[in-house]
């Protein structure tokens, strides 16, 4: 039973918007708590992977540029909040938690922002524009689940 954390006087609505289970407040308990854990240590370690990837190839391309390194450290600080929501439970350290919730989403919004202007500014081609369109159409659309969800 994935309500089994909730308290008694709400058991039926305190792990689900909408009967939508919330992995924060479900995933509290081992085994869940653990793969929780884990797939958020292991998406740090890619965001921190494919930033700096990123960030060397916009230095290869474009040269030394204050927006690029901007770009590298956002999505540093992204990992490091999403790190932080994978390790503190919402039943344990629900300050740590929202505090790394609140680091990891805006910053990885302003990271994929930064990444379409950086698209746009090394593009060269017309197929190099059109990735820039699809990165932006994507970032709106992440932008607008984040703020609507």
């Amino acid at each position: 039973n994935y309500n089994q954390s909730c308290g008694v006087d709400s058991p039926g609505s305190c792990c689900t918007l909408d009967h939508i289970p919330l992995v924060s407040k479900c995933g509290t308990l081992p085994p869940e708590s653990c793969f929780f854990s884990l797939i958020c240590s292991l998406g740090s370690f890619m965001v921190i992977l494919v930033g700096l990837l990123r960030y060397a190839h916009l230095l290869e391309r474009l040269g030394p540029s204050l927006l690029n390194t901007l770009g590298l450290a956002t999505g540093w600080v992204c990992a490091a909040g999403l790190t932080m929501v994978g390790n503190f439970q919402v039943d344990h350290a629900k300050v740590l938690h929202y505090i790394g919730a609140g680091v990891a989403f805006p910053t990885s919004m302003l990271f994929l922002l930064l990444q379409s202007i950086l698209t746009y500014r090394m593009a060269k081609t017309r197929g190099q524009y059109w990735t820039g369109h699809l990165r932006s159409i994507l970032t709106t659309v992440a932008f607008l689940t984040l703020v609507f969800s």
